[in-house]
């Protein structure tokens, strides 16, 4: 399937994620059919698109046109045989189970379309426990949406070891198309990119909550306001470029020696950026390559977005004697 040939889309399950991805997909122009077993879902669903629309065009957010033709591109049935019968990419978003994942998706295959791409917004279940469900696995897919998924630009595509190529890029192009940044995982790992990150700085949260160290209020404003507002600008391995390579690994295994070995030791990328010489901006390459654009303009670009951001959440600093 290429992205050109995808008119029709269907998404299964309507509930929170469910419908405000089928709403996504209209408000983009793709012809969309939302489908769920429970009726009161359904219609939950409907009101809120129904809701949804007009509340965004009294706020000036969306023309009446755009409104109008994004609710005649969205329909709700619950019959899945009528919503997958003509799809072209199929969105399923029910509940974590993989029992009925399976369930779901051996029925989808027998309903829609050879060609379709099936795709699972499941948030840690890997598409290759559902692919063997179907006669097309290689059609079979990750696609992760955050919640709430009108607001939130990012979606994880995983592309497994089923997965085709063309199917992995039919996905990123569809994506953009319905005005989402994706992200490639290019190996299957449970949790994906974003959550496993999550997971990870959870983990060491609650454990210094458990140990005392900080309060929860504390714990949450040190995220909030050291944390948050960084990583909004730079990304976690770009940060480090900047503050360079040596100093997370000596950080890192300082942390390892007194805290514990498994946790905290540097990966084995990091001693081979050490022993290339990739120690970051500095070095004109670390985990990225700087050689080829301008350093300083990219430094007041990112430096400008953090003022920026500083300024919209109230914490710049003041000058002394300033009383702004």
């Amino acid at each position: 399937m290429k992205i050109e040939n995808v008119k029709n889309v269907c998404v299964v399950g309507a509930g929170n994620m469910g419908h405000q991805i089928a709403l996504q997909c209209a408000l983009s122009g793709f012809k969309t059919v939302s489908t769920d077993v429970i009726p009161a879902v359904l219609e939950k669903a409907e009101k809120f698109v129904d809701n949804y629309l007009p509340g965004r065009v009294q706020k000036g957010k969306l023309t009446e046109e755009a409104a109008k033709a994004a609710r005649a591109n969205i329909s709700f049935t619950g019959d899945l045989s009528v919503a997958a019968k003509d799809a072209d990419v199929v969105i399923e978003a029910v509940l974590e189970r993989i029992d009925l994942k399976r369930k779901i998706f051996a029925d989808l295959d027998k309903i829609a379309p050879p060609g379709a791409i099936l795709a699972t917004n499941s948030s840690f279940i890997v598409s290759s426990r559902i692919a063997d469900a179907t006669k097309r696995p290689a059609q079979v897919c990750n696609l992760h949406f955050f919640n709430p998924a009108l607001v939130m630009k990012l979606v994880e595509v995983v592309q497994g070891p089923h997965v085709s190529d063309e199917t992995a890029k039919c996905m990123m192009d569809f994506c953009l198309k319905i005005d989402k940044i994706p992200i490639h995982i290019k190996k299957e790992v449970d949790g994906f990119v974003l959550n496993r990150i999550i997971a990870a700085i959870n983990k060491e949260a609650m454990w210094m909550l458990e140990m005392g160290v900080a309060s929860a209020e504390d714990i949450d404003k040190a995220t909030r306001i050291g944390f948050g507002i960084r990583y909004a600008v730079l990304g976690m391995l770009e940060f480090i470029d900047w503050g360079g390579g040596d100093i997370l690994y000596h950080a890192s295994n300082y942390l390892a020696q007194n805290i514990d070995e498994q946790r905290f030791s540097p990966p084995d990328i990091v001693r081979r950026n050490m022993e290339q010489g990739r120690g970051g901006l500095r070095d004109g390459k670390g985990f990225y390559d700087y050689g080829d654009i301008d350093v300083d303009a990219y430094r007041r670009q990112r430096l400008g977005a953090f003022v920026r951001l500083l300024q919209h959440s109230k914490l710049m600093p003041h000058a002394a004697g300033d009383s702004n």
